[in-house]
């Protein structure tokens, strides 16, 4: 892309990662593929559009989620592989439970998703295309915007690779692969019944303040 000619027009990539709470290596993928717009000086080094990682941020809700009332438990599945998404798609219809329940196939929608409508439970693979999938749930999970999002993570990794990559964030649900749909859904119609178990809660301590 061309050059900007305001210098105060772009920022590094390490002040890009700072400002989107991401890793370097991350933001460089997103740079990559286009999600943020760049160029690179005649050293080589990149330089971001800070209007690029601005929009980034309001598109992604700018840390100001929607938390209104719902009776449907709001699921997001981060998942690439499309064959994956169609098999959960299949049981959630099976199962008739009241989910809502959205999808995206990158790391890159999932944080958009979460920051404008957060989920009460994601579900995540923790390898994803343009956004390491540790970094998302470490991201999530250091959120005190999505404090009440449950993170389930599905995985085929071992242990040990795992520990390798610095663990998963305290109070994470983790099931390996294939995934196992019938503790899956014993998971969510319990979150279920604590979601309405909240909403009467809610409704009631409304209604003692209106009256």
């Amino acid at each position: 892309m061309t050059r900007p000619t305001d210098l105060t027009s772009y920022c590094s990539t390490s002040v890009a990662a700072k400002r989107l709470g991401l890793s370097p290596g991350t933001v460089q993928q997103m740079v990559e593929n286009g999600t943020l717009e760049a160029w690179k000086t005649a050293g080589g080094h990149r330089r971001i559009l800070t209007a690029s990682v601005e929009a980034f941020l309001a598109r992604s809700g700018g840390g100001s989620p929607q938390t209104e009332p719902h009776e449907k438990l709001r699921v997001l599945v981060a998942e690439d592989d499309e064959i994956m998404r169609k098999l959960y798609a299949h049981n959630f219809e099976a199962w008739q439970l009241p989910l809502d329940v959205r999808m995206v196939s990158n790391g890159v929608d999932a944080v958009l998703e979460l920051g404008r409508n957060p989920p009460d439970v994601l579900i995540a693979d923790l390898v994803m295309p343009l956004v390491d999938g540790f970094e998302m749930l470490r991201r999530v999970a250091g959120n005190p915007l999505l404090e009440e999002t449950d993170l389930v993570v599905v995985s085929g990794m071992s242990d040990d690779e795992i520990d390798e990559r610095g663990g998963l964030p305290e109070g994470v649900t983790r099931y390996g692969k294939p995934v196992p749909f019938n503790e899956l859904r014993g998971y969510l119609q319990a979150k279920v019944v604590a979601l309405h178990r909240l909403m009467r809660r809610r409704r009631r301590s409304a209604d003692e303040a209106a009256g």
